[in-house]
């Protein structure tokens, strides 16, 4: 069995071929750290995960690296709104993901490179395109000659003459021609920036992911991954300047994941529709949000509302409900029943299919449909009178198997115990008084995935346990 996925550059399914046998580098573009991830922003990391945990699962070493803009207009544009520093906000949501995503079942990347940490090969990249005749510097600005790129659009599948055709020129524009993206954006007064040859400034968005990629995995690369919305300009302005100045094929595959709809809309800031991270996974529990999202291919656009988010908990709890009556089948009943060929040759048949649809271009949907095939055989043998410890754990083996895939944890979580929810409060406690307001907030989101509600009342702080949705 091989891997198919649906490469954007070629708009076709392809078998997957690694460049070194056995290794996987992967690369996805990261969020821009100025506030916490909304469910567009999950979609992508959920989605990516489960497709590294899969390679994993079928014997590959996947090396994969996604980066943070850590230096942006819009994290400009919030230091200044909450009277900040630029660095300060930015680690704050760097933290913010990881909490958010990590309650999601994100797993980290083996590296997490941020731009500001990437200052010098960001530089010496743009240099060496200077160097080559691809950029240009204009005022202190630095832009790339998009025309001298023979293959732009490739990604798109867009035409040079239809592009131009659309661009427009502003008054006062420093680019040669309409259709140059920038590099490097000279600083404005009070603005963060570094040195370059070109003046004091920061680079451009596009420039960044491409000097990282070059760094962390090398001039080629296996995979490079993100949401449909960076296919274009992003990742187009990411293959001109890496393959300008490389003079080889930046990415052997494209893979982009589809939109989240909000309640049948198209997510907006216009419409105000943006839904964080943050705030579902205080009404919803993350691993009910993580199912979701994989219940669909990644291609696919998916509608999120809280009818939709109920049928996911309702799907998980039937599969977490079997998994554990096997389990309590294996621990309270005597081994009476023969080990069954029969049985044991059914279970194999799902992994396969289950292996079948996952190497179809990722196909979750069809997986989850294979599990819930699974579990309806696994009900139907639980009702045996006489059952066999080695088909039980056959059973759970490959529930287990096919719930790490998927990013689910289907063995109950350990509850915190009264004294450690106490002990929590008080340390809470403790960081309001030094005005350690972070910990504070974390302590209180630690205890809500733990389904411990808090309420601060003139009395002290309460706390119940909830019920999770």
């Amino acid at each position: 069995m091989t891997i198919q996925l649906y490469n954007t550059l070629t708009r076709q399914k392809e078998t997957f071929q690694p460049i070194e046998e056995g290794k996987v580098k992967m690369y996805v573009c990261g969020p821009t750290v100025y506030n916490y991830i909304h469910i567009g922003n999950a979609r992508p990391a959920v989605v990516f995960d489960m497709v590294r945990r899969y390679l994993e699962y079928r014997g590959y070493d996947v090396e994969y690296v996604s980066n943070f803009t850590d230096v942006d207009d819009k994290i400009i544009k919030a230091a200044e709104e909450l009277n900040e520093d630029v660095m300060e906000v930015a680690e704050r949501f760097i933290e913010a993901y990881h909490r958010d995503t990590g309650a999601l079942g994100v797993e980290k990347a083996d590296l997490h490179p941020r731009v500001t940490e990437s200052m010098p090969d960001i530089i010496d990249f743009i240099e060496r395109l200077v160097e080559k005749g691809y950029a240009y510097e204009s005022s202190g600005d630095v832009y790339f000659r998009t025309r001298k790129f023979d293959g732009y659009g490739k990604l798109s599948h867009q035409s040079i003459d239809d592009l131009q055709a659309g661009a427009r020129v502003e008054v006062g524009d420093r680019k040669e021609d309409p259709l140059d993206f920038v590099l490097w954006k000279t600083a404005k007064p009070g603005e963060i920036s570094w040195e370059s040859p070109w003046g004091e400034g920061r680079p451009g968005w596009h420039i960044e992911c491409s000097a990282m990629v070059k760094k962390y995995l090398g001039d080629t690369i296996d995979i490079h991954a993100g949401g449909q919305d960076l296919s274009f300009p992003h990742h187009e302005n990411e293959i001109a300047q890496s393959e300008a100045l490389t003079e080889k094929r930046m990415a052997n595959y494209w893979i982009h994941n589809g939109y989240i709809n909000i309640d049948n809309e198209k997510m907006s800031k216009s419409l105000g529709n943006f839904i964080l991270v943050h705030d579902i996974i205080r009404e919803f529990d993350p691993e009910v949000v993580r199912f979701f999202i994989v219940n669909a291919h990644y291609r696919s656009p998916i509608n999120f509302s809280d009818e939709q988010l109920a049928s996911a908990r309702n799907s998980l709890e039937r599969i977490k409900t079997t998994y554990d009556n096997l389990h309590f089948r294996l621990e309270e009943s005597a081994d009476l029943g023969e080990k069954s060929e029969s049985w044991l040759k059914l279970i194999d048949e799902h992994r396969v299919r289950f292996i079948e649809d996952m190497d179809d271009d990722f196909n979750s949907a069809n997986a989850v449909a294979a599990i819930f095939d699974l579990v309806r055989q696994t009900n139907v043998y639980l009702n045996e009178k006489q059952t066999n410890k080695e088909v039980l754990k056959a059973f759970i083996k490959q529930l287990d198997d096919m719930a790490f895939v998927l990013g689910i944890q289907l063995a109950v979580k350990e509850e915190l115990l009264d004294e450690e929810v106490e002990a929590l409060i008080e340390e809470r406690i403790e960081a309001r008084k030094e005005r350690n307001f972070q910990r504070a907030d974390d302590i209180r989101d630690e205890l809500k995935e733990k389904n411990i509600l808090l309420e601060d009342t003139p009395q002290g702080t309460r706390w119940k346990r909830g019920q999770q949705k």
